[in-house]
């Protein structure tokens, strides 16, 4: 079976991630508070309601610490947070109980070791994360088959890449000494970008909407929906910081409409997060 191990490579890439995350452990936190990643905190959240089941076990592989497994807590579904990250956990494990909850299941493991889960255990999954760094398509394909081994029959999981389309408009305000070099807007356009640790914040992987499609479809998922996780503010970080400081009420329009339009063509392919929901049919 294609990717039942992970190879050389991968252990190395998992290494180097983990250190990235233990380090920086609680600025995952506090990302997903700023006023512009708050458009992909509503998004996601808007699909999950859309989406999954109202009830049940959900998986979080990739949790960090805890954003989105703390909404499902909330919920009322039963949920399992892996991490490759202690500290990361760590933090979870404080804010759930801060927040008077409980979690099923803490596992310090990387999406790379999903073998001791057992098969049809979960009505849902997020997988919002591994896929960011893993340069080998192998390695994308194993996580996504341990996960459609683990949902029960339709089973609906979320997954995510960071999409290259997205992240070539993002670069204006974020990275444009990057294209000081012409041919880097080709390899944007293409995707499948592999980076090293010396070239991003630690070892990233970059695709484009088509790309990333197509491997989950190798996967056995069939494909519910796709949709961009900034919708139509993709890119418009300084904006959206000065709306929530001097227009709030116009900041809560924006945020709640993006989500709701997160799905829609003329936004989904051009956002630096690409979230697609699958279902597991068999």
């Amino acid at each position: 079976m294609i990717g039942s191990l992970p190879n050389q490579g991968g252990i190395l890439m998992t290494s180097e991630v983990r250190k990235y995350y233990d380090e920086n452990a609680e600025l995952e936190w506090q990302r997903l508070n700023n006023p512009y990643s708050m458009v992909e905190f509503s998004s996601t959240m808007y699909l999950i309601e859309k989406y999954f089941p109202k009830n049940g076990e959900i998986i979080d592989i990739g949790s960090g610490p805890g954003r989105y497994s703390i909404e499902l807590l909330k919920k009322g579904y039963g949920v399992s947070l892996l991490d490759l990250s202690k500290n990361e956990l760590d933090i979870a494990k404080r804010k759930v109980e801060e927040a008077n909850l409980i979690a099923e299941n803490y596992y310090c493991r990387s999406a790379l070791e999903l073998e001791f889960l057992e098969d049809e255990s979960f009505d849902g999954a997020l997988v919002m994360g591994p896929l960011y760094h893993l340069h080998s398509s192998e390695d994308r394909i194993k996580v996504l088959r341990d996960t459609y081994r683990i949902l029960k029959k339709n089973g609906l999981a979320l997954i995510s890449y960071i999409n290259t389309w997205g992240a070539l408009k993002a670069s204006v305000g974020e990275f444009p000494e990057v294209f000081k070099d012409i041919e880097h807007f080709d390899r944007y356009k293409n995707g499948d970008l592999k980076f090293s640790t010396e070239e991003s914040f630690t070892s990233t992987y970059f695709t484009t909407p088509p790309l990333a499609l197509d491997e989950i479809k190798k996967s056995g998922f069939e494909i519910v929906s796709y949709a961009g996780a900034e919708s139509f503010l993709a890119g418009l970080s300084f904006q959206m910081k000065n709306l929530y400081l001097y227009m709030p009420e116009a900041y809560e329009n924006y945020i709640k409409k993006a989500s709701e339009y997160c799905e829609l063509p003329q936004y989904r392919d051009t956002t630096e997060h690409l979230h697609i929901i699958v279902k597991k049919e068999k």
